[in-house]
């Protein structure tokens, strides 16, 4: 696979996660442990069904076992985070202000060795917290209940898990593809118990509920860790990393287009000072050093 291949299979998890939104709602009332442990057992079973068909079982022997735990850890909290935080608050919002991970992921790389941070990347910040302090004092029709302030703060955990999550896995080196099939198994396993301690099962109240439980599993939830693995590691790096800002963007429309969020001025300038300013950022990011495979 070269790497102009492997980039363009990276961005195929880009315009999945741009589904996760939209998706997440549709499997109302799913508390979010259950839904977490049925999308990651969908999602592990294909990682598993991959391994078993290439033959990779002997690669996972020589994963530390630290990276399994981290791997679940991140997987785990951020999509906890993240199916909690859009059961409380409005989903386009809580979206928008999850997807501050790309811009986490570009300021907290600058506390990684050999790295720092310039003014690009200080006015990218800005730009896009102004993004998500639009969102704050807009709400959903411009009154937030007590809920939906909660949820929109699970919304901003999340996108700082899936950042340090994404920062962090750089120092611990490069495993194979196949481990992420573990992260997922193990992450379901996890979900599942705490769900039976914490949680009253429900599932989803329609056809169109159980068929998005599946879908999620298949993609936002399952394939697109895979490839995104793929184009991390044998892609464009700093190219995939800017793609990645497009996805509040795709993600929003794609809620309007469902029906789940009223287009609205409030939306589309939050959108675009989150997403503006994540560009800019990176932006900084790479005028500092040449594109890196």
């Amino acid at each position: 696979m070269t790497k102009g291949q492997a980039t363009i299979t990276g961005f195929i998890a880009v315009l999945l996660w741009a589904l996760l939104a939209a998706l997440t709602v549709g499997t109302a009332p799913m508390p979010p442990l259950l839904l977490t442990a049925v999308t990651f057992a969908i999602g592990g079973a294909i990682g598993l069904a991959w391994i078993a068909w290439t033959g990779g079982w002997r690669d996972l022997l020589h994963v530390s076992p630290k990276v399994y735990l981290f791997g679940t850890a991140g997987l785990f909290g951020y999509h906890f985070l993240y199916f909690s935080a859009l059961r409380l608050a409005p989903p386009a919002e809580a979206s928008l202000i999850a997807y501050l991970w790309p811009l986490f992921i570009v300021l907290l790389s600058g506390l990684l060795p050999g790295e720092r941070l310039n003014a690009g990347h200080v006015a990218g910040a800005l730009l896009a917290f102004a993004g998500a302090a639009l969102i704050l004092s807009g709400g959903a029709g411009g009154d937030l209940t007590g809920g939906a302030i909660a949820g929109l703060g699970l919304a901003f955990l999340c996108a700082l898990t899936w950042a340090g999550y994404s920062v962090g896995s750089r120092l611990l080196g490069q495993a194979p593809t196949a481990s992420v099939a573990i992260f997922c198994v193990m992450t379901a396993v996890l979900s599942a118990l705490a769900h039976q301690l914490t949680e009253v099962t429900a599932w989803p109240a329609s056809g169109w509920g159980w068929a998005s439980c599946i879908a999620l599993g298949v993609g936002p939830v399952g394939l697109a860790f895979y490839v995104w693995d793929i184009g991390v590691k044998r892609g464009n790096i700093q190219l995939l990393g800017v793609t990645s800002y497009a996805a509040p963007l795709l993600s929003t429309i794609v809620l309007i287009l469902a029906g789940q969020a009223e287009a609205s001025p409030r939306i589309a300038i939050s959108a675009a000072l989150i997403t503006s300013g994540a560009v800019m950022a990176a932006r900084a990011g790479a005028r500092k050093r040449p594109l890196q495979a």
